[in-house]
C-alpha cells in the first residue's frame, strides 16, 4: 500500500504526517522555531530554521517507521500564508523572512490602496490589502531597504521556498499566490497590472500551477538530509488555509468550518468568486481546481484574537497554570446562564480584521460590577469571542447562501461549552473536527492526488471525521440576537475612544 508524507510549515512550528492511502496515520513529527521581532511591528523568521526543523521533524518520522516498511509515494506541502523569502542570483538567502503577523508596512498598505484604488484592487484580487502580506512587504522593501531590493532575483512564499530546498524548482499554487495580493483571483495567475503598478518583475516570481501538480523530484542532497529515498516526487501543495478546508473534508458551500485557535477563521468555499466590495473579508483560491462539484475558491473571514483571548484571561487576569487551566475554567463558565449575567466582552485585544479591518480596535469588557467573578469573566469572553465570529460570518452569507452547518477545528473545540455556545449563537447544529492537524491532513491529500491514487476532493469526505452534532438552542439563540446589537454598538461607539487613548498613552510614553 502506498504511503504519503505531508509538511505542514506553520507559523511556530512545521509537523510532518506519514499516511497510508486510506489516510491511516502511520507516524508523525514536530520541531519549533521562534519568530523574531528586532523592532516593535516586525515579525520575522530564518527560512534556514524551517528547513532545520524540517529536517528534524522527517528524522523522527523515519526513527519511528525504522522496523517497518516504509515507502513513500509522493510528498505534500502547505504552509503559513502570505510572507516573503528573497533570493539573490546565486540563490542564496537576502535576510530574514518577512512573515504575515509583520505591521510595519501600514503605510504602503494605504499608498498600495491609493494608487490601484479600493474597489480595483478587490475586484482583481478578491480582498483588501493588509500589512504582512507579500504586496505590502515588498513594497516597504523598494522603499525602505532598496540595497537588498536590487539584489532580489527571486520572491517566494515560506512553503515555496522550503520545496525550492526539496527540489531545486521553483513553483507555487493559486492558493498561496492568492494570498500575495499580486494575484488575478479569477484567471488564478500573477496579475500584471498590479506588477506594473508596483514595479516588480514577474520573472522574479514562481510560475503558478496546480496544488495537486507534481513540482520536482526530491534531490539527492534534500533525500540525504532528510533520510528518504531520492527522487519522490513532490506536489505543489497549497496555502495552510486552503489545505486545512480540504483536509477537513469542507469542499462545498453548505458546511462552513470554523476554526477557533490564536485567530479565528471562517471558511466557506464557493464555485465562482464574489468579491466584497466593502473589503471586509477575503476571497482566495482553494486548493482543487474549479469544477461542476469542486468549488475553486473560498471566502474567509478572519479574527485577530480567538482563542488568544481565552489564554490572556488565563494567564494576565485568572493567574492559573498547569494543562487543566483551560478545563477549571470552563467548569466556573458552565455554571453561568447565557448572557454572563449582563457582562459582554469585546475580543479586540490586538485590532480586528473582519468585519471592521481596524487595527486600533481594542478589547472592552461592558457591564462589569462587583458581583461579577472569574465564571462571568469566563463566559463572556467564550461569547464576546462567538458574537465576532457570528458579525463576520454575516458578512459571508451577504455573499454566498447559508451553510447548514458548522465543523469547528483548533484548540477551541475542544471545549464542549464553547461548540453549544457556537451552535446557539449561529442557530446552526456544530460538529467537532475530530482530525488533529487539519493542513497537514490537506496536504496529503494533495500528495495523493498529484500520482493519481485518488481524487482528493472526493477523498476528503472519507478521511475527516467528525464528533456528534450539537444542536442550537432556539431560546438561547433568541437571547444572543437580542444582545447581538449592543455588542455591535459598543464598537462604534467607542472605535474612536480607543484611537484617542492610544494617541494620548504614546504621546505621555515619549514625553
Amino acid at each position: 500500500m502506498s504511503q504519503l508524507l505531508a509538511i505542514d510549515l506553520g507559523t511556530s512550528s512545521v509537523k510532518v504526517l506519514l499516511a497510508d492511502e486510506t489516510g491511516q496515520i502511520l507516524s508523525q513529527g514536530s520541531a519549533e522555531y521562534p519568530i523574531r521581532r528586532p523592532q516593535p511591528n516586525w515579525a520575522e523568521q530564518n527560512p534556514d530554521d524551517w528547513w532545520r526543523a524540517t529536517i528534524t521533524a522527517v528524522h523522527q518520522v523515519v526513527t519511528d517507521m525504522r522496523r517497518k516498511s516504509m515507502s513513500i509515494a509522493a510528498v505534500g506541502l502547505s504552509g503559513q500564508m502570505h510572507g516573503v523569502v528573497l533570493l539573490d542570483g546565486r540563490q542564496q538567502l537576502l535576510g530574514p523572512a518577512i512573515i504575515w503577523p509583520d505591521q510595519r508596512s501600514q503605510r504602503q498598505v494605504q499608498e498600495i490602496t491609493a494608487q490601484i484604488g479600493a474597489e480595483r484592487l478587490i475586484e482583481l484580487t478578491g480582498s483588501p490589502v493588509a500589512t504582512g502580506f507579500q504586496a505590502a512587504t515588498l513594497r516597504w522593501l523598494q522603499q525602505e531597504d532598496p540595497g537588498r531590493w536590487a539584489d532580489v532575483r527571486a520572491i517566494l512564499l515560506p512553503k515555496d521556498y522550503l520545496r525550492w530546498r526539496m527540489t531545486g524548482e521553483f513553483h507555487t499554487d493559486p492558493s498561496d499566490g492568492s494570498g500575495t495580493l499580486l494575484f488575478d483571483v479569477r484567471q488564478r495567475d500573477w496579475s500584471d497590472e498590479i506588477l506594473t503598478a508596483l514595479e516588480i518583475d514577474r520573472a522574479k516570481l514562481p510560475p503558478v500551477q496546480p496544488s495537486r501538480a507534481i513540482a520536482g523530484e526530491l534531490s539527492q542532497r534534500a533525500a540525504d538530509a532528510l533520510g528518504l529515498a531520492v527522487g519522490i516526487p513532490v506536489v505543489t501543495g497549497a496555502a495552510d488555509t486552503a489545505c486545512a478546508a480540504l483536509g477537513a473534508g469542507i469542499v462545498n458551500p453548505q458546511t462552513l468550518l470554523l476554526t477557533i485557535s490564536t485567530g479565528g477563521q471562517l471558511v466557506l468555499p464557493t464555485q465562482e468568486v464574489h468579491v466584497d466590495r466593502g473589503g471586509r473579508i477575503h476571497t482566495f483560491c482553494a486548493a482543487l481546481i474549479p469544477g461542476p462539484n469542486q468549488p475553486g475558491w473560498y471566502q474567509m473571514g478572519a479574527l485577530l484574537s480567538a482563542g488568544m483571548t481565552l489564554r490572556w484571561l488565563r494567564d494576565e487576569i485568572l493567574g492559573l497554570w498547569g494543562e487543566k487551566a483551560y478545563t477549571q475554567m470552563t467548569s466556573w463558565a458552565e455554571t453561568v446562564s447565557p448572557g454572563a449575567r449582563g457582562l459582554l466582552f469585546l475580543p479586540y485585544l490586538v485590532g480586528e480584521r473582519t468585519p471592521y479591518m481596524d487595527p486600533q480596535a481594542r478589547g472592552l469588557f461592558l457591564g462589569l460590577t462587583a458581583s461579577h467573578g472569574q465564571a462571568e469573566l469566563v463566559r463572556a469572553v467564550l461569547e464576546g469571542v462567538a458574537l465576532a465570529c457570528y458579525d463576520a460570518y454575516r458578512v459571508l452569507v451577504e455573499l454566498e447562501r447559508e451553510p447548514n452547518q458548522i465543523i469547528m477545528a483548533g484548540g477551541g473545540a475542544r471545549s464542549q461549552l464553547w461548540q453549544q455556545i457556537i451552535a446557539d449563537v449561529f442557530a446552526l447544529p456544530v460538529q467537532r473536527l475530530e482530525v488533529g492537524e487539519q493542513s497537514a491532513l490537506g496536504a496529503l491529500l494533495l500528495a495523493g492526488g498529484g500520482i493519481d491514487l485518488f481524487e482528493p476532493g472526493a477523498m476528503a469526505h472519507e478521511w475527516a471525521a467528525y464528533g456528534p452534532p450539537i444542536e442550537p438552542n432556539p431560546q438561547r439563540h433568541a437571547l444572543y440576537q437580542e444582545i447581538l446589537p449592543i455588542f455591535r454598538d459598543a464598537y462604534q461607539k467607542h472605535c474612536e475612544d480607543f484611537r484617542e487613548l492610544q494617541k494620548i498613552c504614546a504621546s505621555a510614553s515619549t514625553g
